[in-house]
């Protein structure tokens, strides 16, 4: 039975539909794999919402009305910690919220429940879903499945969304909600060897998912392959009006875009993105894919996006502002941890200090300079200044081309013991925030093996609201790296 959970949700779908197993067999033998799982993904399991869904699942399959039956009926999935769940257990991986238990449904875990998804339990992340390695959480580091081969070291499964990424390469559900505010559902997926989308921002509510940067934040997928990305997308998408920056543009079936058909399509090469500290390997996969979609039909030309270099500092500082603004909720007065003091000054202070971890003070503290009276103008004005200028440079760009293909990340995931300073996580990020900034589409997706035998990955980028033409290239990208590339089993 364990063979089942290295089928994709389409070949899960299929099955189900035959009649091949049940519902209850197919979550099963992910329960169990996620009661004995080794990697720290799961911090929250609800096997008992998962059985029931199995059972509502099959109940419907025994009705044959194939035509109302949602793809991810019955298929089991992991929710990011990010995401609010009613009656279960929400902590965004922090002793702030350690025991908070939501009353509520996000709106894009809601769509999952409703489209009849099985939910495995919550999957670990970066506090608050700031970091890049998945080792600031609370409840302790994730591991990636794969490991360097040169000495066995265990290595990091990226971040905010490690736990999601994990369980996905872990065959421990065969899809997984996160959440991507720079980069944070593509760069773990490339460090683990699978699939991470995001959408155009306002393709999904935000609604119930607990806010790092308002302006940034995004729900994403995770998956092992580019097709159950769409599967997943195209459900979890949609305008709700309990959010005012949702769109009400229709969403349309991702999946039945996806031809393969690429022939007269333009592939942007931006040469900015050759920059130090890059891997030669990843140089070497970017140029092979290049060739590929070349032989494939499409045109592959060079692109320049002048104010990528600006990114990295532009994000940072947008987002610990919005997290400086964001976490004040965060007081010991209406929800979470309170550490009692005799003034309501110092309830806040010993709150704070008890709750957050060091990576979110850190940002804090940077968002609340530059919000203050005296820099606003000189940091937060400008970096957004500079943010409509790298989006324009994208506007510009797509005049030309059709879609932009870049690596989801400058190097091989690294050793889980390995302390690099904050600048260099932040460094990790550089190929992911410009398409976060700008509010784009972006996918991920592994092309090949490091020497250490460690997953590298490529991103497409696309249009506004070209999601279905954004997963039609990265599936062409897919089918031509697959015999290159197998998940760990």
């Amino acid at each position: 039975m364990n063979e089942l959970r290295k089928l994709s949700i389409a070949q899960m779908h299929d099955g189900l539909k035959q009649r091949n197993f049940s519902v209850v067999e197919l979550v099963e033998v992910h329960i169990n794999a996620v009661e004995n799982e080794k990697l720290n993904a799961f911090i929250t399991k609800t096997p008992e919402i998962a059985i029931k869904a199995a059972k509502t699942a099959d109940e419907r399959f025994s009705q044959q009305k194939d035509g109302t039956i949602s793809p991810l009926m019955g298929i089991p999935v992991g929710v990011k910690d990010l995401f609010c769940t009613k009656g279960v257990k929400t902590t965004a991986c922090s002793k702030m919220l350690e025991n908070f238990v939501p009353t509520y449904e996000s709106t894009v875990s809601d769509l999952l429940l409703k489209s009849g998804a099985a939910m495995l339990g919550k999957l670990n992340m970066d506090e608050f879903a700031m970091g890049s390695a998945n080792i600031n959480s609370y409840f302790g580091p994730v591991e990636n499945v794969w490991v360097r081969k040169s000495d066995g070291e265990k290595v990091v499964p990226g971040g905010s969304s490690g736990g999601s990424a994990a369980s996905v390469a872990g065959f421990l559900c065969a899809g997984a909600l996160g959440s991507d505010t720079g980069g944070s559902v593509r760069q773990p997926a490339a460090y683990c060897g699978v699939v991470g989308a995001k959408q155009t921002y306002g393709r999904c509510s935000r609604f119930g998912m607990i806010a790092f940067a308002s302006s940034l934040d995004q729900a994403g997928v995770i998956t092992r392959s580019v097709s159950d990305s769409a599967l997943m997308l195209e459900t979890i998408c949609g305008y709700d009006n309990k959010d005012s920056t949702s769109s009400e543009r229709p969403v349309p079936r991702f999946s039945n875009f996806m031809s393969g058909d690429i022939k007269g399509k333009r592939i942007g090469i931006p040469k900015e993105y050759r920059m130090d500290g890059i891997s030669e390997e990843i140089i070497y996969h970017w140029e092979k894919v290049s060739s590929v979609l070349e032989e494939n039909g499409a045109e592959v030309v060079d692109i320049t996006l002048p104010h990528t270099k600006y990114a990295i500092p532009v994000y940072y500082l947008i987002c610990s502002a919005e997290a400086s603004f964001n976490l004040a909720r965060y007081d010991g007065v209406r929800y979470g941890l309170r550490v009692d003091a005799d003034i309501l000054e110092e309830i806040y202070s010993l709150t704070r200090a008890e709750g957050f971890g060091k990576e979110v003070k850190r940002r804090i503290l940077i968002g609340a300079y530059a919000l203050s009276s005296g820099h606003y103008n000189e940091y937060y004005e400008k970096a957004q200044f500079i943010r409509a200028l790298i989006r324009n440079d994208f506007i510009k760009a797509f005049e030309k081309i059709d879609y932009i293909l870049v690596p989801s990340a400058p190097t091989e995931a690294f050793g889980l013991n390995e302390k690099p300073d904050p600048l260099i996580m932040c460094i990790n990020d550089v190929f992911t925030v410009p398409a976060s900034l700008a509010g784009l589409p972006a996918i991920s997706v592994p092309v090949g093996l490091s020497n250490e035998g460690l997953p590298l990955a490529l991103q497409v980028i696309g249009n506004y609201y070209d999601e279905a033409g954004m997963l039609n290239v990265a599936g062409v990208i897919e089918r031509n790296c697959s015999s290159i590339i197998k998940l760990n089993s």
